[in-house]
């Protein structure tokens, strides 16, 4: 029993050699670390300003046009992310090591997709349509914490399960 314990929790690195020389010569891991910050600095702004239209009733346009900016950079980041993706492991989506920040990443474009046709065609009215921006924003917030873990894995070298539902695929032993 101690074995098969030992054995569903043994550890790999998340690139192999070559995996890491591609991600580093990528264009796209400077733009992802431009992208990333410059995202997460427009959601701070745009989380305040939809949450004082909410409560105050003030600022309607402003956080609209926020909320707008923020969905604009989640689309430039997802598709400079599946280019990063086919650079480093030859898939521009769901491969191994970012497989289910792949999944969450698409119900946050799903949730800020909505938004947008909310605004577009005047459903559910400005209120409503700021209770979906924040649902967009809470799947922001939990995928962009599985991102910063999977980073600070890639920077210690290891992650503690791979691949999809946490076991351990041939793509992703030996990864680091």
């Amino acid at each position: 029993m101690a074995d098969r314990e030992a054995a569903s929790e043994h550890t790999t690195v998340l690139y192999t050699p070559e995996q890491r020389r591609r991600r580093d010569a990528s264009i796209w891991t400077l733009v992802q670390g431009i992208l990333a910050p410059l995202q997460f600095v427009v959601f701070l702004v745009s989380l305040v300003l939809v949450l004082r239209y909410l409560s105050t009733g003030a600022g309607e346009t402003l956080a609209i046009a926020s909320v707008l900016l923020k969905t604009f950079l989640l689309y430039a980041i997802m598709i400079t992310g599946s280019l990063w993706e086919k650079d480093v492991f030859g898939e521009y989506l769901f491969v191994d090591m970012f497989f289910w920040e792949d999944v969450v990443s698409m119900l946050v474009m799903l949730l800020h997709s909505w938004y947008v046709l909310a605004v577009i065609f005047g459903w559910y009215g400005p209120i409503g349509q700021s209770y979906i921006a924040l649902a967009a924003y809470l799947a922001y917030i939990i995928n962009a914490a599985q991102f910063l873990w999977k980073f600070r894995l890639a920077r210690q070298g290891v992650a503690r399960t791979s691949g999809v539902g946490g076991q351990s695929t041939p793509a992703a032993e030996g990864v680091s």
